[in-house]
């Protein structure tokens, strides 16, 4: 998306911190930036959400994989260059996402 970003992240320590993940993600992402483009990449702030049940998890996995079709940028998910995650193929995502889908 070119104006936000959608990321599913879990916490797997005790000591998990999300706003710390959060400051860290945007200070190392957005000093790259800064060098390259002589601009800010970040907003303050951020909006967040705690999923409880694995159904919430393919909701949201197939929310963020849909947003840039429903934004017009693509026509199918796996045609945006920046969808992606350092666990999961994006194939394997999809193939998540779609056993999961409700009918309807």
């Amino acid at each position: 998306m070119p104006d936000h970003l959608h990321v599913l992240t879990e916490g797997t320590l005790l000591a998990s911190d999300l706003p710390r993940f959060v400051a860290s993600f945007k200070q190392q992402s957005g000093f790259g930036f800064a060098r390259q483009y002589s601009a800010r990449l970040w907003q303050d702030g951020y909006h967040d959400r705690v999923l409880r049940r694995d159904e919430e998890t393919s909701e949201v996995v197939r929310y963020i994989l849909d947003n840039p079709v429903r934004a017009g940028l693509v026509t199918v998910f796996d045609q945006y260059p920046y969808s992606g995650s350092d666990r999961y193929s994006v194939s394997e995502l999809a193939e998540a996402v779609a056993q999961n889908k409700p009918q309807g």
